[in-house]
């Protein structure tokens, strides 16, 4: 009888811990914290200034383990030139402070905001954009 009860608590030990590595696998775009803004294309083009997205980090910037704040972004120019929307990563919303403080811009926030809020405030300066094909993948 207690061969039994040790052969089903084996059993039932197996089939819980299968089901724990079954778990599907978080979408890469939704893990972090994102924020998504239209900003201002600032700087003179220069290599000391390069023409770029405010609050777009340079390449310099970006830290993969995250300590610097920004891991990575994304952007896409709108049709004048004048703006631009970009997606910002990091593993501490803190790293956003600055941007979601800012009330001259847009920000759209993960988890506040709809992708396809962004998305149609977007479609104003760039024709044909399409949200399902922007963002950026942090390994």
């Amino acid at each position: 009888m207690n061969v039994r009860r040790a052969v089903l608590a084996v059993m039932c030990l197996l089939v819980s811990v299968g089901s724990a590595f079954a778990q599907p696998r978080v979408d890469p775009l939704n893990m972090y914290e994102r924020v998504i803004a239209i900003v201002p294309m600032v700087g003179n083009g220069t290599a000391a200034e390069p023409y770029r997205p405010a609050y777009a980090p340079l390449a310099a910037d970006l830290d993969a383990t995250g300590l610097k704040g920004v891991m990575g972004f994304a952007a896409v120019v709108s049709d004048d030139r004048n703006f631009a929307l970009i997606e910002l990563v990091a593993r501490d919303r803190a790293v956003f402070a600055k941007i979601l403080a800012d009330t001259a811009i847009q920000t759209f926030l993960k988890g506040r905001d709809k992708r396809s809020d962004a998305e149609a405030a977007f479609l104003n300066l760039k024709k044909n954009f399409s949200i399902g094909h922007f963002g950026v993948i942090v390994p």
